[in-house]
């Protein structure tokens, strides 16, 4: 995972808890087959795809309102 991927995302998404959670749950749909929504490179894991996604608002987090 490259720390200016890490710098800039936590621009988009401020509370490091939720930035590591959508990143997570981000790579293993990465893992099990999804396609990437970026141009990808060989050198680019899963965490740069994911990372790189929700800097150019790829995907965003989904607030539900509590029951």
């Amino acid at each position: 995972m490259k720390s200016h991927l890490v710098e800039k995302a936590a621009e988009v998404v401020s509370d490091p808890l939720v930035l590591i959670n959508l990143v997570s749950q981000r790579v293993r749909q990465l893992n099990s087959g999804r396609s990437p929504l970026v141009p990808t490179r060989p050198s680019m894991g899963a965490a740069d795809i994911a990372l790189t996604e929700i800097i150019e608002g790829k995907i965003a987090l989904v607030e539900t309102p509590a029951p």
